[in-house]
């Protein structure tokens, strides 16, 4: 073979080589990775962390519990019992200020159609009393 013809082979030798030399590391690599997830140090923290995570649940439902209880007593204290009551008060004084209010508006509105009605009486006598004397007028003006 010429020198040139053995120098691809070569070169795919060495590729071959690196490769095989690349595959050699990652293999190592993964073995050591594995090794550290297996790795005793590692199950420690995983079970601190999950021992920090139970103890926080524990102190959340507490804390939840604590909220919840003091909202109660506080729902139930003299002080908002107090405000209730006065709710109440306002609430039934605003319902008996509208029906008097209401019962006023009716009157009102009586009184008025009663006083429209005699307006309207009183407006039709006035026109009648004006054709006459409109109508004696224009007699006399034009002698009819």
């Amino acid at each position: 073979m010429s020198e040139e013809s053995k120098k691809p082979l070569e070169n795919q030798e060495a590729n071959n080589e690196n490769a095989s030399k690349e595959n050699d590391f990652v293999k190592k690599a993964e073995e050591k990775v594995q090794e550290f997830i297996n790795s005793e140090e590692v199950e420690n923290i995983k079970n601190k962390a999950s021992e920090v995570i139970g103890d926080a649940s524990e102190k959340l439902a507490d804390f939840t519990e604590g909220a919840k209880e003091k909202v109660n007593d506080f729902l139930e204290s003299e002080e908002v019992q107090n405000i209730k009551s006065k709710a109440k008060e306002l609430a039934e004084d605003a319902k008996e200020g509208l029906e008097d209010v209401t019962e006023k508006a009716s009157e009102i509105a009586g009184k008025a159609s009663e006083h429209i009605a005699d307006f309207v009486e009183e407006a039709e006598e006035e026109i009648k009393e004006a054709s006459k004397k409109t109508k004696g007028f224009f007699q006399r003006l034009f002698g009819k």
